[in-house]
């Protein structure tokens, strides 16, 4: 059996889309560029939601509509939100849902 590990399957947000595939800045916020580029890094190489669970970014499961997704905190109200699909990440989003 070959170990393979999670992808980014699929974005929500076109601009931290075109920031992960080509580390351009134009529809995110360009303070949390750093940031986002550790949480994405991290989210394509995950399994599951668990793997998100780094110390400062309080992985959490999200209620109501977002129900089965999850959410690591970018910056102040700003979350990466997310979920698996067996072993991959869709309909990945930057938001501030607060």
């Amino acid at each position: 059996m070959r170990y393979t590990a999670g992808v980014i399957l699929s974005f929500v947000h076109k601009g931290v889309e075109r920031y992960f595939r080509t580390g351009s800045k134009a529809g995110i916020q360009p303070r949390h560029a750093s940031r986002l580029h550790l949480q994405l890094a991290m989210l394509d190489n995950a399994r599951k939601p668990e793997d998100m669970n780094a110390p400062g970014w309080r992985l959490h499961p999200l209620r109501g509509a977002l129900r089965g997704h999850w959410a690591v905190i970018v910056s102040g109200n700003w979350r990466l939100t997310f979920r698996f699909e067996g072993e991959d990440a869709v309909l990945v989003d930057y938001q501030d849902y607060h």
